[in-house]
């Protein structure tokens, strides 16, 4: 990689919901529409991550301990939405651009590959639909169009940074819940906040997929949560899921070499049987 690499930081505790960053990632890669139905969770009208959809606000409803909703603010102040006996855990997923990124590995095309600013881009114009990388991603971000089996996924605006300019999400996003830059500098910021959060007695903040020594070697998007990873619909232990790959080719090396041998071996005594044969004859 010639540049630093970047990424994003997305504070779901300042996340308001809005969609903006849906709306404008939509806008700016030229996304299809995928479904305006509301379903049964809250007004999520996209429901998910998939090949049309790379940002996606998700609504988590829980129970409110103290039966009013609030949502944190940068401020530090708390925005009292009424009382209820319900909460909203908001937050705008995408793809995390993993270090050690499966998809890259099982890709038969080169199809994906990573970019110079440490991003990992989809090309679709090479894609074969092959799949590959679907079950690879241990975070089921990608996704194949029905109409031609080709993947999509967040390129986290790889044309925008060619030209100097953020991301059209973080561009957008009102609140700075999304924010981007290298991501060395957004690690320290986002530690600055989880330790601003617990001084306001917002004990449940912790940081996802920031540490370089999990089980991707850290994300190059990662999140502050209010709560375990598994509320949002995240893995709580993610593992590249091609780590296995080198000790399975060795052992696949090993067992067709001692194969090899064995077939030696028998046409070896297949040959001194019939030599043997011949001369009694």
């Amino acid at each position: 990689m010639t540049q630093e690499r970047v990424g994003f930081f997305t504070d779901t505790s300042v996340c308001i919901g809005c969609k903006a960053c849906e709306v404008a990632c939509k806008e700016w890669n030229a996304l299809p529409e995928d479904g305006l139905s509301l379903t049964a969770m809250s007004y999520d009208n996209t429901e998910a991550l998939g090949a049309s959809t790379w940002r996606h606000v998700a609504f988590i409803e829980q129970p409110s301990p103290d039966g009013r909703t609030e949502l944190p603010l940068v401020d530090g102040e708390s925005a009292d939405t009424g009382s209820s006996d319900m909460r909203w855990l908001m937050s705008s997923d995408v793809c995390k651009h993993c270090t050690h990124a499966a998809c890259l590995d099982v890709c038969p095309t080169g199809a994906l590959f990573r970019t110079e600013f440490g991003t990992v881009v989809v090309q679709e114009d090479i894609c074969n639909g092959c799949g590959y990388c679907v079950p690879a991603c241990p975070y089921g971000v990608i996704e194949q169009r029905p109409s031609d089996g080709r993947v999509f996924k967040c390129t986290m605006c790889y044309d925008r940074l060619g030209a100097g300019q953020e991301p059209a999400c973080a561009k957008a996003c009102p609140t700075d819940s999304i924010q981007f830059g290298p991501l060395d500098e957004l690690r320290e910021r986002a530690a600055l906040r989880v330790d601003q959060l617990h001084e306001q007695g917002v004990g449940d903040a912790r940081l996802y997929g920031h540490d370089p020594d999990d089980g991707v070697g850290g994300d190059g998007a990662f999140f502050l949560l209010l709560d375990e990873p598994e509320v949002y619909g995240l893995p709580p232990a993610p593992v590249v899921t091609t780590r296995d790959l080198p000790a399975m080719w060795r052992h696949a090396g090993a067992a067709a070499l001692s194969l090899l041998g064995g077939v030696a071996a028998c046409f070896a005594i297949a040959g001194r049987t019939a030599k043997t044969g011949g001369t009694r004859r």
